[in-house]
């Protein structure tokens, strides 16, 4: 039954189920806030992933992987960040309760409560400092230090993985082209998270936890965090092996594997397969359908979202405020978007100019 259990697992990995699936539960999280941040359901969600990881212990590989010193302290951040995060949801839907039921806020019942910062703070700050050296301490006791043997320019570590907090960007590398991955998309996804709450204002909101005021707020800030941060970060550590090909959490990683791609870029797709013909020499034409779709993309996008989807998001702002939300919206969903691209058609970039080292 365990074996059929992990021959299961192995096969529904792949990235496009397991990114499916996360943004299909980030859905249905957002969705029904108040069933999902119900003590009984987060328990029984909770207990279902300590099943899995208790059967994933009796797994050589998996046990391998999950446990070395450098992955424990990424175990152990899925669990304190889907702690605090349900926390936080947990506090936004009892206060959406409470205005539903003309009663003032939980943060509005406590303005009146003033606790002094000596000794009551200070003495809390202090022992939670105390347990957190004790913590480190038996860390550093119970784990050893991940250290390699001195570098050799002659070997490279396969895979050669960086850092955890830049295992996102290199996730990213695979669908981008450097410059993007590594720069452009970071900044502008970090500086938008950080932009939403004043470009997206509403004062009648501000001040206490709130989903259902706050509803586009939220759900782009945590989209971004968990689905294009945290995920990629636990897909670059657990499932990304040798050659950074991806394997199943019960998976051996074996270096021989092989798996054959051919990327092909929009302008081959428009001229070649579409049309029938060669490639224009000149990279202007050659590209024009890249610059096509990205035109659409932010121009015709933001206008049909303000008549659906963001049909209030206008009326509560200015243009250049609107303006600058999608742009750094867009660009955020750019990244999902081009990856189901690879994974249904193999794109490899929607603009490809290697006579200038420019590629989208």
């Amino acid at each position: 039954m365990i074996e059929t259990f992990k021959a299961a697992v192995d096969n529904f990995s792949s990235p496009v189920t397991i990114f499916t699936s996360a943004a299909a539960l980030f859905g249905l999280v957002l969705a029904f806030p108040r069933q999902a941040t119900n003590k009984w359901v987060a328990g029984t969600g909770l207990l279902l992933i300590l099943g899995f990881f208790g059967i994933g212990l009796t797994d050589a590989n998996f046990k391998k992987i999950v446990t070395a010193p450098d992955n424990v302290p990424i175990v152990a951040m899925i669990f304190i960040f889907g702690y605090f995060t349900w926390f936080a949801l947990r506090k936004a839907v009892e206060n959406d309760r409470r205005i539903e039921r003309g009663e003032p806020t939980v943060e509005q019942t406590e303005t009146n409560e003033k606790v002094l910062v000596f000794p009551y703070l200070i003495f809390i700050e202090f022992v939670v400092a105390l347990f957190y050296a004790i913590g480190l301490v038996l860390w550093s006791l119970l784990l050893k230090a991940p250290l390699e043997e001195p570098a050799n320019p002659t070997i490279s570590p396969n895979p050669s993985k960086a850092p955890w907090y830049f295992l996102g960007l290199q996730e990213m590398l695979v669908y981008f082209d450097p410059w993007i991955a590594g720069v452009l998309l970071p900044t502008l996804i970090i500086l938008g998270l950080c932009a939403i709450p004043y470009l997206d204002k509403d004062p009648k909101a501000s001040g206490f936890y709130s989903f259902k005021g706050r509803r586009f707020a939220v759900t782009t800030f945590l989209f971004g965090f968990w689905i294009l941060w945290i995920l990629l970060i636990v897909v670059g550590t657990f499932l990304r092996g040798p050659n950074w090909n991806f394997f199943g959490p019960f998976e051996t990683w074996d270096v021989h594997k092989v798996v054959p791609l051919l990327n092909v870029n929009l302008s081959e797709y428009f001229w070649i397969k579409g049309l029938g013909w060669g490639l224009p020499k000149f990279w202007l034409v050659r590209e024009l359908p890249g610059f096509a779709v990205l035109a659409a993309y932010y121009t015709g996008v933001p206008w049909l979202l303000s008549k659906t989807v963001f049909k209030g998001l206008p009326t509560r702002m200015d243009a250049v405020r609107y303006s600058i939300l999608m742009i750094l919206f867009l660009t955020m969903l750019a990244l999902p978007l081009k990856m189901y691209l690879r994974w249904a058609f193999n794109l490899k970039y929607l603009v490809a100019i290697p006579e200038f080292f420019f590629n989208i």
